[in-house]
């Protein structure tokens, strides 16, 4: 099994190009491995691991108190070798592909810092697409919506009056959420100024591109992007974090 395991890892720096701490991270990991298989007297081919095996090693490692991410962690090793060997052996069964691993919990990104949104919501300028861009950033912090449902928001979704707009959320459910009032003036402001600004070719789209079109998801992800640079945010910052942001300070 030792040749083998060093062919694999000469494949993962070599071919797949993944760098050294990575290929020693994969190489510790099938150590213990074929440790565990000497340790029990089992068969150190790949003929002779199947599913059990696999079962037995899960076992081991919930009893000696490892973490489940390290578990996860050791687990993809082990799948991704013998991904590898059926590469070249087809004949061979997989005996990872029975055996599930451990779910890991949901990390929840940290909120971002308040004086860090305040920075955020005051970076746009002025000018139409700025306009447009502070509204989008008031209503992500204000609702904690996500990006395709910000997207996906049209002219008539959003009732000023009332200070609430119509979303379309996950399987096509309709809810409405409040703006506030910082929302609802930034709103306000692009769809009177900003708006009419950008040639709309899309009348029915509430946020528009340079092209007067609806916005895209991708192209909000970029507008985010510009914003947390130039208010000194973290890189990795987006809708999530802000619906989380919204959730820590509203609630």
């Amino acid at each position: 099994m030792e040749h083998l395991i060093e062919a694999f890892l000469r494949h993962l720096e070599l071919e797949r190009r993944l760098s050294k701490h990575t290929v020693r991270a994969y190489a510790a990991d099938l150590q213990q491995w074929t440790e565990f298989l000497k340790s029990e007297g089992m068969e150190e081919t790949p003929e002779g691991v199947n599913s059990k095996v696999i079962r037995a090693y899960l076992s081991a490692m919930a009893r000696s108190g490892l973490s489940r991410r390290t578990i996860a962690r050791r687990m993809a090793a082990i799948r991704a070798f013998h991904k590898y060997l059926r590469r070249d052996r087809p004949e061979l069964s997989d005996p990872t592909a029975a055996v599930s691993t451990p779910k890991l919990p949901k990390r929840l990104p940290r909120p971002v810092p308040q004086e860090q949104i305040q920075a955020l919501l005051a970076a746009p300028d002025q000018s139409p697409l700025g306009l447009r861009d502070r509204a989008i950033l008031e209503v992500l912090y204000a609702t904690g919506m996500r990006a395709s449902e910000l997207v996906s928001l049209n002219i008539d979704s959003v009732d000023m009056a009332r200070g609430e707009a119509r979303v379309i959320g996950k399987g096509s459910k309709e809810r409405l959420v409040l703006l506030g009032v910082p929302a609802l003036e930034a709103v306000a402001e692009y769809v009177r100024l900003g708006r009419p600004a950008l040639r709309p070719r899309d009348q029915e789209a509430l946020f528009l591109n340079r092209f007067g079109t609806r916005l895209s998801d991708r192209s909000l992800r970029r507008i985010l992007d510009k914003y947390i640079a130039k208010a000194g945010i973290a890189l990795g910052v987006g809708p999530h974090a802000l619906r989380h942001s919204f959730a820590t300070y509203f609630f």
